[in-house]
């Protein structure tokens, strides 16, 4: 006879926010995902990169992609069979898409920098249109090294 261990089903944790599509908003979306992060089964080193990642995609969100008086959304997805935290930032200018320069900015210029610190923290990101006026810009990060186990 074979015994096997029995094995719990995997689990995936969701978290999705409206935010106002401000330098407020922005700021508020990188606390709002440090605290998120603190109570999931995540790394230090996973929760770093995608605190810094939100950081990015929800400042361009808000000065890139913001319609006055319309929202930005957040949504993180921490899918422990795909061992993939999934980043989403859904803001409402669906006609302005996010492109990777080839090449840094100059170091005098203070920005143009933050989809190549995204290119850099992730381990894939692109875009997906959100219809009907909307674009999603999303990160994944792989969170199978040093996955911490649940308190």
């Amino acid at each position: 006879m074979n015994a096997s261990t029995p094995q719990l089903p995997a689990t995936n944790w969701t978290f999705t926010q409206r935010l106002s599509s401000t330098r407020r908003g922005a700021r508020l979306a990188r606390l709002l995902v440090v605290e998120q992060l603190r109570v999931w089964p995540v790394s230090p080193d996973v929760a770093d990169r995608a605190v810094a990642i939100i950081a990015e995609l929800s400042a361009n969100a808000a000065l890139h992609g913001r319609v006055p008086g319309r929202d930005f959304r957040l949504g993180l997805v921490l899918d422990d069979a795909a061992e993939t935290l999934r980043i989403e930032v859904t803001d409402t200018r669906g006609e302005r898409q996010p492109t990777l320069q080839p090449t840094a900015p100059p170091p005098d210029r203070e920005t143009g920098r933050g989809l190549l610190l995204v290119d850099a923290l992730a381990d894939r990101w692109g875009t997906e249109p959100h219809h009907p006026v909307a674009k999603t810009v999303w990160a994944e990060l792989d969170s199978r090294p040093g996955c911490r186990s649940v308190p």
